[in-house]
């Protein structure tokens, strides 16, 4: 049983970060990109991490930055951190794509971009199966763990899938923090400005 000094008391989960674990921001980080935020660690080693917000829609489209490429669907671009943000970035379910990289069981990093908007093209679903960023999230050497030791993020073992086919930005934030459970899932309702409640 918590008391009410427990329940407010931030602190870490003890879940050491690797890639395709998942950050979850602790409810009073505020900051326009990481607050409230959810990523996903696409690599984590000795010279740094990388990772994507998986939880911040930007208000343009694929078609809306890729010059000659014509979707019937609006397909969302998600803000992926503030460091190369004139960069694309792709997470996707798709095997066999010469060049991704592999993330977790059946996730994959990037790869042939003209094999992805091939699929994409032949009207193959992409809820799910491919997600796009501009920019990513990076920490140099010790400084993620450095962050983590501060109660600035929780680490979860969050199922990707799932991360993939939520859409609004506050709902899968507040969803993480439930699945951990205990008093994590009462920090998902706290105002992300305490004075305001």
């Amino acid at each position: 049983m918590y008391t009410n000094i427990d329940i407010f008391k931030i602190e870490t989960n003890h879940v050491v970060p690797a890639q395709g674990k998942v950050l979850i921001s602790e409810p009073f980080l505020c900051d326009h990109v990481f607050g409230r935020s959810v990523i996903l660690l696409v690599d984590h080693t000795h010279d740094g991490t990388m990772g994507l917000v998986m939880n911040k829609p930007l208000p343009v489209c694929l078609n809306d930055i890729l010059e000659g490429f014509h979707c019937k669907e609006n397909i969302p671009i998600y803000k992926g951190g503030p460091i190369s943000m004139d960069t694309l970035f792709y997470l996707h379910t798709l095997d066999g794509i010469k060049g991704a990289l592999p993330i977790d069981k059946n996730f994959y990093l990037n790869g042939d971009f003209e094999a992805i908007k091939a699929y994409i093209m032949q009207g193959y679903p992409i809820k799910g199966k491919i997600r796009f960023f501009l920019g990513y999230s990076g920490w140099e050497h010790k400084q993620l763990c450095q962050e983590i030791h501060e109660n600035t993020w929780l680490v979860s073992k969050e199922n990707i899938a799932s991360l993939m086919d939520e859409e609004a930005s506050d709902e899968l934030w507040k969803k993480a923090l439930c699945k951990l459970g205990g008093k994590y899932e009462i920090w998902s309702r706290f105002p992300q400005i305490p004075i305001f409640n």
